[in-house]
């Protein structure tokens, strides 16, 4: 069985690989370099990719923010026929 790190050893793992990458060297080298598996690292970047934590969390909020435009224009609308009703009912 391999080593346990944490979360946070993780995310600095990756950091210090997209900083050799920016450097020049290859993924492989990299990885080599710190003692990880490519497979290893594709997966560390799944799931603790700070960018893609970003995007997830930001996909989120646009959703709810969604939602809740989408209750206010079925309101609004409801208003807008409640209201063309009455104009054309004679008085």
């Amino acid at each position: 069985m391999g080593k346990r790190r944490t979360a946070e050893q993780i995310q600095r793992i990756l950091r210090e690989i997209e900083r050799d990458r920016a450097d020049g060297l290859t993924l492989g080298d990299s990885c080599r370099k710190l003692g990880v598996s490519l497979t290893t690292y594709n997966r560390w970047r799944e799931r603790f990719d700070p960018a893609r934590a970003n995007d997830e969390r930001r996909i989120e909020k646009l959703q709810s923010e969604v939602e809740r435009l989408k209750l206010l224009v079925a309101e609004l609308m409801l208003d807008n026929r409640m209201l063309q009703s009455v104009s054309k009912k004679k008085w």
